[in-house]
């Protein structure tokens, strides 16, 4: 199959992507609303809740625009290269359930993006006064997946 009937493919039969798909795919996080699926030989991730998709994509752009700094960019023109979006997804998340959770700050998974969210926003007020500072933090130190050794030499 190739990437762009792929691409075309995908978004038919998930109408209600997951925003969080890349740090849930990473196998680091969880959620109660998402539900997974192949196609071909890739796995998807949808939500099942158009509500909480939403508000995650709402989060999600809010993470994006006050980590541009954190990620060393100076402005984002469109989806962030896939290591720098997931360091913003899974930092971002992180950060949320270690304040949320202190007991849970040396976690390295979020066992829950929907309830995590949930909880911010009770204990916050709203999506925009989240502790964005602490989660810039957690952003930046974020470490990627190290690069395979070349094993033909």
């Amino acid at each position: 199959m190739d990437e762009n009937h792929y691409r075309s493919t995908y978004q038919t039969i998930n109408e209600t992507r997951c925003w969080f798909e890349k740090a849930i795919n990473s196998r680091h996080c969880q959620c109660a609303r998402m539900e997974r699926f192949n196609l071909a030989d890739r796995e998807g991730v949808r939500c099942t809740s158009k509500e909480s998709q939403i508000r995650c994509h709402r989060l999600l752009e809010l993470i994006r625009e006050k980590a541009i700094f954190a990620l060393q960019l100076t402005k984002v023109d469109g989806p962030l290269p896939h290591g720098k979006e997931v360091k913003v997804q899974l930092g971002g998340m992180l950060a949320l359930q270690k304040r949320l959770s202190p007991e849970l700050a040396d976690a390295d998974r979020v066992t829950d993006i929907h309830q995590t969210i949930d909880n911010a926003i009770s204990q916050f007020g709203s999506l925009e006064q989240l502790p964005y500072v602490e989660m810039m933090q957690t952003i930046v130190n974020i470490q990627g997946r190290s690069r395979r050794k070349d094993r033909s030499k």
